[in-house]
């Protein structure tokens, strides 16, 4: 396996906690450099203010990692491909569904790598959710997400801004467990949207879905909302026809069927993510699923709007 070099691009909350300590202790990678608007600095490597400054003085690089906010990240995306460099991009991966398609076609013309990370995917409990269900009928679905965004994106404007996603921005997260998992496809057929009187995104969301991996008249549904405090709450939990009862929890990392604990390992999402996009620059190969976008999509789409309380940090 080769070891590859590889820049951040955006060095916020999601970076230092998760991207930094998992590159750092993977042999496939070599931090090369950093790029932050604020001169947020690594010891051992170079800050950068913008992303032309890295590839003017690092040409060879191999790839860099895009974790800005998304309303960014098709432009800044766009100019790394144009400097020829391999690209993984944090979840939501874009703004808009065409900005992303945009993105892959543009990969494509470069021949570059473009990898559009799913962290939740990479939960122990996952895959095995996945192989329970194929072939089976499902006779409900309820998604469960729910957190406290004061703890998760403290003082973060960006959230509430137009492109922002808002409660989206975690709720994306169970949807592409459920486009994973799900043997059939999944639709948004109603949506309730609940904004804040002073915010542009919704700080919660109820959505119905339709699937002909359901029985018919089967409870498919999804609940997000970003008010809750103490204990996070971020479950999936499915019958089957035959009444098997599988129970996915803390964002998939553990399983039960039917009560029992079959799965249950630690969080090594970003973990996965990197060992995969090893994978995918050792044989030049894309991964880009837009499943779980077109779902949120559709949400915004054909939701109703509610209005709530002011939001105050």
């Amino acid at each position: 396996m080769s070891q590859h070099s590889i820049a951040i691009i955006g060095v916020g909350k999601i970076a230092v906690d998760q991207h930094l300590p998992v590159i750092a202790k993977n042999p496939a990678f070599r931090l090369a450099a950093l790029v932050s608007q604020r001169g947020i600095e690594q010891a051992g490597v170079p800050t950068f203010r913008t992303p032309a400054e890295l590839y003017a003085a690092m040409p060879d690089l191999d790839a860099v990692a895009i974790c800005t906010p998304p309303s960014v990240r098709h432009q800044v995306a766009l100019e790394a491909l144009n400097a020829g460099m391999n690209v993984l991009l944090e979840k939501p991966p874009a703004p808009t569904v065409s900005e992303l398609a945009d993105l892959v076609r543009q990969a494509a013309a470069r021949r570059c790598v473009l990898f559009a990370t799913w962290h939740s995917q990479y939960n122990a409990g996952v895959e095995e959710a996945k192989k329970r269900l194929a072939g089976g009928k499902i006779a409900s679905l309820a998604i469960t997400w729910k957190e406290d965004v004061r703890r998760w994106h403290p003082g973060q404007e960006w959230i509430w801004q137009p492109g922002g996603f808002g409660v989206f921005d975690p709720g994306i997260n169970a949807l592409s467990i459920l486009t994973e998992i799900a043997p059939e496809p999944f639709f948004v057929t109603a949506a309730s949207l609940t904004y804040p009187a002073n915010r542009d995104t919704p700080i919660a969301a109820r959505l119905t879905f339709a699937s002909d991996a359901g029985l018919p008249g089967a409870a498919l549904t999804a609940e997000f909302d970003w008010r809750q405090t103490g204990d996070q709450t971020w479950t999936i939990e499915i019958a089957l026809e035959d009444g098997t009862r599988l129970t996915l929890i803390d964002g998939g990392s553990k399983l039960a069927v039917n009560g029992d604990l079959t799965v249950a390992e630690p969080m090594a999402e970003y973990e996965g993510i990197y060992a995969r996009f090893a994978g995918l620059l050792d044989r030049g190969e894309s991964a880009v699923d837009a499943a779980p976008f077109h779902l949120v999509a559709d949400a915004m789409v054909v939701g109703k709007r509610e209005t709530t309380d002011a939001f105050e940090w």
